[in-house]
Parts: C-alpha cells; sequence; structure tokens
C-alpha cells in the first residue's frame, strides 16, 4: 500500500487533472447517447447532467466528479488496456449512477443538487422518474451497441449492481421508519447502494482493457471498499460538510432523520450523547436550526465522526491491497491510488 501511495505523488497526474482528462474523454458520448433519447426524457437528463437550464438553454452547470467513468478508465489501463476502448463501459456506468441519482432525489424529497434544483423540482415527479428509467436502459444499449468481445460479461456485471444498488436503496429506505438499525445493517445498505457500482466500474474497466478473471476480481474488491468508504466520508459530509462547497443544505442528513453510518454508530454507542441523540432523533416534530446543531455535536460526541472516518481509513487500505495484488501498470495505478485517496479526503 505504501509503495502505491508513494506513487500515486510521483508517478501519476494529479487527481483533479484526472478527473478533468475523464470528462472530457466520457463527456461528448455521454451527450451523444442522451441525445438518441426521446425528447421528453432527454431534456430532463440533460438539465441532470447540467447541460442545459430548465428551458433546455445551453450552460456549463457542474455536472458532478466523474469519479465513476475515471475509475472505469484507469482500471482499463492499469491492465494493459487503452482508456479510449473503454469509453462505452465509463459511459454506461455515469449513466446508471445519475439514474440512481435522479430517483434518490425523488425518494429523499431532496430540491437541490450540485447547486442547483433538482429535476424533479423543475419537471415534476413522473417525468422525473421516467428519465431515471430512461438512463438505465440506455446504459444496457451503451454496452450492446459497443460490440467490444466482452460486452456481455460487462451487461451482467452491470446488471447485478444495480441489483445490489437497489436492494441497499430500499434498506435505506426501511430504515426511515425503524427506530432500531444496527451498524451491520447500515454497513450492508453501504456497500450495494455504494459500493456495487463502483466495484462494477472498475470491473468493467478491467473487462473492456483484456484483464485476467483474477484483475477483474481484485479491481471490483478495490472499487468495492472504495465505494463504501465514499459512502463513509458522503455521510459524514451529509452532517458537517459546508453548503457551499457540498450544494446541499447544512445538516441536511439530520434535518431529515437519515439513519447514516456516523448516526446509527452514534444511536448504538451506549453513550449519554448517544441517548440525547436518540431522544432528539425520534421526535416527530422537524428539528430547529439548533436543535441541528446539537444532534451534529451529539453524533460527534459519541464517537461517530471518528468512527467513520477510522473506517474510511482502514477501508482505503483494503482497496489499495486489492489494486496492489493486481501490478497495475505504473501511472494507472498511481493515479487510481490517488483518486482513493480523493475520496476519503474530499470535502464534496
Amino acid at each position: 500500500m505504501t509503495e502505491l501511495l508513494d506513487l500515486a505523488r510521483t508517478a501519476g497526474r494529479p487527481a483533479g487533472e484526472v478527473l478533468a482528462w475523464s470528462k472530457a474523454q466520457v463527456d461528448p458520448a455521454a451527450r451523444a447517447a442522451v441525445d438518441r433519447m426521446p425528447e421528453s426524457m432527454g431534456r430532463i437528463a440533460a438539465y441532470h447532467f447540467g447541460w442545459c437550464d430548465g428551458a433546455g438553454n445551453p450552460t456549463r452547470a457542474d455536472g458532478g466528479k466523474a469519479i465513476r467513468p475515471a475509475l472505469v478508465l484507469l482500471a482499463a489501463e492499469a491492465v494493459g488496456g487503452l482508456a479510449p476502448d473503454a469509453v462505452p463501459a465509463a459511459v454506461a456506468v455515469e449513466l446508471v449512477h445519475n439514474f440512481s441519482l435522479l430517483h434518490d432525489d425523488v425518494m429523499d424529497g431532496d430540491t437541490t443538487r450540485r447547486h442547483r434544483p433538482t429535476a424533479w423540482t423543475i419537471f415534476g415527479t413522473n417525468p422525473a422518474i421516467l428519465a431515471g428509467d430512461a438512463l438505465q436502459t440506455l446504459a444496457v444499449d451503451v454496452l450492446a451497441a459497443s460490440e467490444h468481445p466482452r460486452a456481455l460479461d460487462a451487461i451482467r456485471s452491470l446488471g447485478d449492481a444495480v441489483v445490489a444498488l437497489l436492494d441497499g436503496q430500499a434498506a435505506d429506505i426501511d430504515f426511515e421508519t425503524r427506530s432500531d438499525v444496527s451498524v451491520p445493517e447500515v454497513i450492508t445498505m453501504a456497500r450495494g447502494k455504494t459500493g456495487a457500482l463502483l466495484g462494477a466500474a472498475c470491473a468493467l474497466g478491467a473487462l473492456f482493457g483484456g484483464g485476467t478473471p483474477e484483475q477483474v476480481l481484485h479491481l471490483r474488491g478495490f472499487g468495492e471498499s472504495l465505494g463504501l468508504a465514499f459512502q463513509f466520508v458522503d455521510d459524514l459530509l451529509g452532517i458537517w460538510g459546508d453548503p457551499a462547497v457540498t450544494g446541499k443544505s447544512a445538516h441536511s442528513d439530520l434535518e431529515s432523520r437519515k439513519k447514516s453510518l456516523p448516526v446509527v454508530h452514534a444511536l448504538e454507542s451506549g453513550t449519554s450523547a448517544g441517548a440525547r441523540l436518540g431522544a432528539l432523533y425520534h421526535r416527530q416534530e422537524p428539528l430547529s436550526a439548533a436543535e441541528l446543531a446539537l444532534a451534529a455535536e451529539l453524533v460527534d460526541a459519541a464517537g461517530g465522526r471518528a468512527w467513520a472516518q477510522q473506517q474510511a481509513d482502514e477501508l482505503l487500505t483494503v482497496a489499495l491491497d486489492h489494486l496492489g495484488s493486481i501490478s497495475p501498470t505504473p501511472r494507472a495505478g498511481a493515479e487510481l491510488a490517488a483518486l482513493a485517496q480523493l475520496v476519503t479526503r474530499r470535502d464534496h
């Protein structure tokens, strides 16, 4: 692991440069795919991606970090393949990711994403759901149309990830009405909801790069561990993230009483702070701004914040062990390690 981190500092491009490179590779192909959608759904998808405003006028809004397509392209290079050959796989993963975001925003009632109103608040709930459905179907079509020799394996892998993602989302919804959610349950939920798609991103990159079954397996493990770490950090940002940076309201997860990883750990901590948090969290009426701030303090005091960051750090180690097991090509290995570090130290 240490060798990979040292390599990340010396042999590869900075993470920001890698993400910009990935977007430059993938965005044109993603736009071309979305352009094939019926106008009724394509305009919603284009707005969600940040390519236009609500009236359809071109704009350059934030379209997200593009971590998943970057993982696809780098995974292809890590096994000795070429990034351009993996662009269809990167597009498919990005389409599925954004299908899940469109649906998440509806189910969670979120009104802001990437510093803009969410798609459902502009176009309506049902149209946003249909646009998400169309993106998922389009992802399969992109993989099939690539005519890559391992396209069928990629379709199956992506399909398995979608099922795991949906199962995780179903558990997340179930948790909303339960007061007895355990730490193992919420970790299992996060593995499906977030880890599965990052694992698939790396596996698809390895497939399109011509990787061996062992390389595909380890890169999937790298992505799944990184995905779970991503969720730990995401849950930390949902409580303590800067709204000016995250694009979400302050204490957004606490306001919606989300059973996030640090919250569930705090509630199960057996501490007085955890007990006080439980009394606040299980109230029916909305929490005031002062109560939300207090809830954040109680999660911290009960150990939820430190535990979540420690888990993210340990998962980074597991991910890098998987990456080292495939003896990746030097630059791609360094850049995958750099992205892994970014995930566990990001602020949005």
